[in-house]
Parts: C-alpha cells; structure tokens; sequence
C-alpha cells in the first residue's frame, strides 16, 4: 500500500497530527458545512498523507500539501452529494397518487416477496413498476447500464411471480407496488 517508513518519521508525522488535524478539521467543516463529516475528511486526509509522508514530509510546505489534500476530498464528497440528491430527485418528482381501499394483504403479499429479491433486482423492479422511471432513468439512479436494468427487471419479475403464484399477473403486482410504496408512484 504504502512507503515503509522508519522510526523517526513516524515520531515526525505524529507531531504533525498533533499540530494540524484540528485546522484540517476545521477546513473540511468549512468547505462542506458538514461538522459530523469534517473529522472523517481529516482523518482521510491524514491517512493518505501518511502513505506518502516520505513525499510530504520533503515538501517545501506539508501543511498546504495537506490542506489540498482535504479540498480534494471535500470536493469530491460535495460531488458525491449533489449526484446523490439528483437521484432523489428523481424519485420524487413522480406524481403522487393516493389509493382509495387499498387490497392490504396483496400490497404485505408483494412487500414480503420484494424484500426476498437480491438488491439490485428488486430495486430495478421497484424503480420500474413502482416509481414508472424508464429503464435509462432506472439505470443512471443505480449506477448500472440500460442492458443491466432490463434483465434484472426481467428477472426479478419473473422471481416475484414465482413467490406470488399463478394468481397474481404482472399488471397487479404492478399496482400493488404502487399503493404499497410511501412515495406513491403512478399506476399503470
């Protein structure tokens, strides 16, 4: 992983902990506005200087290395969030509809059957039928290819028939996902 560094510049790179993970927390809660993420991104930060402290420690300026170091990381953390709320987004921009006399039993029947899915399948199926997002919608919310969306969604329909039986067709599987989902999502 890592450089193997001797005694000494493990005694140097302690006092340097000592003197600069409070700032470096500091900045990281600044940049982010994040207090419970600022000591993770410092620590991060410190871990990765400790990696390359034979660098580092021969840098005209360590502290401002480190302090690049932890607006890298605060950057891509402040990325990660925006991607994140705009698969959110996604989610709930779908027009919500309320169901007058729900068929609770079918509704626990399919909720049982989805939780007994793998992750990624029952998540195609429930972004697809509950939440009516397009198979490239669904794709870019799970981080996977349009090809993956589709035969997990196939496959899983196919496993949750398999659990509810003969009686339930895919139209009121459908359905019920849709009345039993808090979001709401559209019927068919």
């Amino acid at each position: 992983m890592g450089t193997v560094v001797d005694d000494a510049a493990s005694v140097e790179f302690h006092a340097f902990f000592e003197r600069h993970y409070a700032e470096l927390s500091r900045l990281a809660h600044l940049l982010t506005g994040e207090a419970d993420a600022a000591d993770d991104l410092a620590a991060d930060a410190l871990l990765a200087l400790w990696h390359r402290w034979d660098r580092v420690r021969a840098a005209d300026h360590p502290a401002a290395y480190a302090r690049g170091v932890v607006a890298n990381l605060a950057r891509t953390r402040i990325r990660s969030a925006v991607r994140e709320r705009r698969r959110v987004a996604l989610f709930w921009s779908q027009r919500e509809e309320k169901t007058e006399n729900p068929d609770v039993a079918g509704v626990v029947d399919v909720q049982e059957a989805l939780r007994r899915l793998p992750f990624r399948k029952r998540a195609c199926v429930v972004l697809r039928h509950a939440f009516d997002l397009s198979e490239k919608d669904t794709a870019l919310a799970l981080g996977v290819s349009v090809g993956t969306v589709k035969s997990q969604t196939s496959k899983g329909m196919a496993e949750l028939q398999r659990l509810l039986g003969p009686q339930s067709p895919p139209l009121q599987m459908q359905a019920a996902m849709a009345r039993g989902g808090e979001t709401g999502g559209r019927n068919r």
